[in-house]
């Protein structure tokens, strides 16, 4: 089990530069071409993790990203999670084929609440199979889940093969807790090496910090340069 980074001095992560533990995300259904080419340039400037979009705009930002360390990433079945299994690994296929580098899926959160564990377990590793080793993080929508359910959704994402278990959508109720990231971890078994990235309401450097420390490997925002930004204020960069 990855714990998330363990070597802070006044809340600085030492470990690797604050910019790589953020994915910057648009996924707004209004996203045009200069919004994503927008991100990409910031991305690319800031050496973020990753750019996170839509599917449709996955090749534009493999172009635009060419020639850079920034993975572009998407999402799968979002924002619901609702779509047939058939559909979700369709959609993950096509992505990987357009060069996808990370695939952000939302599980079945009906089909785990009436305690059909087989049919999400299955869902996601069909989903890590189309996509033949790349990234996988599974989205298990937080705010909509009990404690054991949490549990449960992280357990079954790391027998799936998954390399990631998410926090939300940022579309549901909920946003990205320290409490949550610190269940998730306990819930990874010991020989996994599998980690939790934070999404949902991350908007400030103390935000990011505070849930990097919690032992969030990576965080999907649409305000890393503030992030970053107020690194720079505080003097942490």
């Amino acid at each position: 089990m990855n714990t998330g980074a363990q070597n802070s001095i006044g809340g600085f992560i030492m470990d690797r530069q604050l910019s790589k533990y953020i994915d910057h995300t648009n996924l707004k259904p209004m996203a045009q071409k200069m919004d994503i080419e927008k991100l990409c340039t910031e991305a690319a400037r800031w050496q973020f993790a990753s750019v996170c979009v839509n599917p449709y705009n996955v090749p534009l930002a493999k172009a635009l990203l060419k020639g850079t360390d920034v993975n572009v990433c998407t999402v799968i079945g979002f924002p619901l999670g609702a779509n047939t299994t058939k559909i979700k690994v369709m959609e993950a296929r096509e992505a990987y084929e357009n060069g996808c580098d990370e695939f952000d899926m939302v599980i079945n959160i009906g089909a785990l609440k009436d305690g059909l564990y087989d049919y999400v377990r299955d869902e996601i590793k069909a989903v890590v199979e189309a996509v033949e080793g790349r990234t996988v993080k599974v989205i298990i929508e937080t705010g909509l889940l009990t404690e054991y359910e949490k549990s449960m959704a992280t357990k079954l994402a790391c027998d799936a093969g998954a390399q990631f278990v998410k926090t939300c959508t940022g579309v549901s109720p909920g946003k990205a807790t320290v409490e949550d990231v610190k269940l998730m971890l306990e819930n990874i078994p010991e020989y996994e090496d599998v980690q939790v990235k934070a999404s949902s309401g991350i908007r400030t450097y103390e935000d990011a910090i505070a849930l990097i420390e919690a032992g969030a490997e990576r965080l999907g925002t649409s305000s890393g340069i503030a992030i970053i930004e107020g690194a720079e204020i505080v003097g942490a960069l």
